[in-house]
């Protein structure tokens, strides 16, 4: 009884380290009992705070690790070290812990922005995407996945923040491996300034550094960035007149054709140029140039520069449609809310009908009513009874198909057309490829696409192999070209200019690193009167753009359309501005 009185303080309460045994903080430090063990955690939290800062940054493909120390977590590790066991060292050990993981998370982000969009992530503009790689993880790798992925993502970082935070905290009834917490503060204070010394003297090679802090003071100078760039682009939207619509004579040039603009997902110059994709789509390209001149139409082709890589293809449309350059998710929200006018107003000013098909659209899309078309066809609205194709809802040539038999014959005014078309067939993962079928009066509600459905390599697989996923792009590529020219030599004629451009570049796995935003942009019509002012803006007869010419952003589009095919039919094609 004695002896177990006599231990009873020690296991239960110390009041010179604990202060208070029962607290919210008391369980943590329980681990380890011994010096040596102190020691050992300390090590292991600073591998674990060091992986957690520079991992991403390992983890980039194509990458060599040039930084080996993040100085942030041997000073973390000297400091608590020093730090005695009270309260508030058990919640500062938490608190430092899940900002580690923060952190690394942020860091993780910024990778995979860096990856995929070819650009710094941006907290402040980025965090709407996580439902967007939600609903491509949904798409790829089925719903159950999706969710999995999203209760990881939520419970393995509070996890290991917990784990980190045992690893940190000042534990019971192991004394401090060095004193005074001043001293402690002065040795943190010493790594710190030794630190910034090594990276100033050779910045090219220097093992150590401070990923963390460095990212952070990134987040931060991104924010200030925005905030000036929303005061400027909001004085733009005020100053700057419009007038398209109101333009004497507007669209008068287009004689009444119905104009068709469909952007292609993914479709960059490097699916011409890069000689890993070249060998697969030139070749399609010539035949396109070959087929439809055997079908008596008319070709020319230039190029555009888009405002994003590898993702976010609304800022592509909306930079055709608005006449502003859309370089991000602030700029396209700011642009939404100020209705201002767009293409689509200016062809309705025409007397013409607007439609949307967006075949991706699955959820809820205000910003369709917010652009004020006639009609918009989302993924419910189309009636695709076909398979789903992984991410890809339906496949191009169903979408060519409903454009034409239920979009351009649906009107019984007979008014003329202008359509805008999101092509998805070409969007990541790129399996499976579909064949063009010959039989398009055959194609109806998409049914007959029935046998290719669960056909084909699932993403998971393929996407273990870099080289064989560029493959699937060009094959991706390929079939989409392959498909708008069997849609073009059939239906379209004289009463049509149909405007083909991709969206964006694909993500630099496929480009590579540091490649322009360049984007190939086809134009066919029947009569030529409606190809030739794009050959005086530039573009050249055929299906290749002209490699002399310097393509000029997607926001020229609009301006540059609307005075080339307005005011009369006998004038010359309007310079851009």
């Amino acid at each position: 009884m004695d002896s177990v009185d006599r231990h009873a303080p020690i296991m239960n309460s110390d009041p010179a380290t604990d202060r208070g045994p029962r607290g919210t903080f008391a369980a943590f430090g329980s681990w380890p009992s011994t010096v040596s063990g102190r020691i050992l955690s300390l090590v292991l939290a600073f591998l674990l705070v060091n992986g957690l800062l520079l991992a991403p940054r390992w983890a980039a493909p194509g990458m060599v690790p040039t930084l080996w120390i993040a100085l942030e977590s041997l000073a973390l590790v000297v400091l608590f070290a020093f730090l005695p066991r009270r309260g508030w060292s058990l919640a500062l050990a938490l608190g430092v812990a899940l900002l580690v993981v923060v952190t690394g998370l942020i860091g993780l982000g910024d990778a995979t922005a860096r990856m995929s969009l070819s650009r710094p992530l941006n907290l402040y503009l980025d965090a709407q995407l996580l439902s967007a790689v939600f609903n491509l993880l949904t798409g790829t790798m089925g719903r159950g996945v999706a969710v999995l992925a999203g209760i990881g993502a939520v419970v393995v970082p509070l996890g290991v923040a917990a784990v980190l935070g045992h690893l940190l905290a000042p534990p019971k009834r192991v004394p401090r491996l060095v004193g005074g917490t001043r001293a402690g503060a002065a040795t943190v204070v010493v790594i710190l300034l030794l630190g910034v010394g090594v990276r100033a003297s050779d910045r090219a090679s220097a093992a150590v550094g401070f990923p963390g802090v460095r990212l952070l003071v990134d987040q931060t100078r991104f924010f200030a960035a925005l905030q000036a760039e929303r005061e400027a682009f909001t004085a733009e939207l005020t100053e700057r007149t419009e007038g398209f619509s109101d333009t004497p004579g507007l669209f008068d040039r287009l004689g009444g054709s119905d104009v068709l603009l469909a952007f292609v997902e993914s479709y960059g110059m490097t699916a011409l140029d890069d000689p890993r994709y070249a060998p697969v789509v030139r070749p399609r390209l010539q035949e396109l140039e070959e087929r439809l001149e055997a079908a008596g139409l008319h070709v020319a082709t230039g190029s555009l520069v888009a405002p994003s890589q590898g993702g976010q293809s609304w800022l592509g449309h909306a930079s055709v449609l608005s006449g502003l350059w859309l370089g991000n998710q602030m700029r396209y929200d700011l642009l939404l809310s100020s209705g201002r006018t767009t293409l689509v107003d200016d062809f309705r000013s025409a007397g013409y009908r607007t439609a949307a098909l967006m075949p991706a659209i699955t959820l809820a899309w205000p910003e369709g009513v917010l652009f004020r078309y006639d009609e918009i066809y989302a993924f419910d609205d189309i009636g695709y009874a076909g398979p789903p194709l992984n991410w890809v809802t339906m496949p191009d040539q169903f979408t060519w198909s409903f454009l034409e038999h239920s979009v351009r014959d649906a009107d019984t005014d007979r008014k003329p057309l202008f359509a805008e078309i999101g092509l998805i067939s070409s969007h990541a993962p790129w399996t499976p490829i579909l064949p063009v079928l010959d039989e398009w009066d055959g194609i109806g509600d998409g049914s007959v696409f029935e046998p290719w459905r669960d056909v084909g390599e699932q993403p998971e697989d393929l996407w273990r192999d870099a080289d064989r996923v560029r493959e699937h792009y060009a094959m991706s590529i390929d079939y989409a070209l392959h498909a708008m020219i069997g849609y073009a030599e059939r239906y379209v004629g004289s009463d049509a200019l149909l405007i083909v451009l991709g969206d964006h570049q694909p993500a630099p796995l496929i480009t590579g690193d540091g490649v322009p935003r360049t984007v190939p942009v086809h134009v066919i019509s029947g009569d030529p009167d409606l190809v030739r002012p794009f050959l005086d803006w530039g573009f050249r007869p055929g299906a290749f753009p002209d490699p002399e010419v310097d393509p000029l952003g997607m926001d020229y589009f609009r301006p540059w359309f609307v005075g080339a095919f307005s005011g009369g039919g006998a004038g010359k094609a309007a310079s851009v501005p």
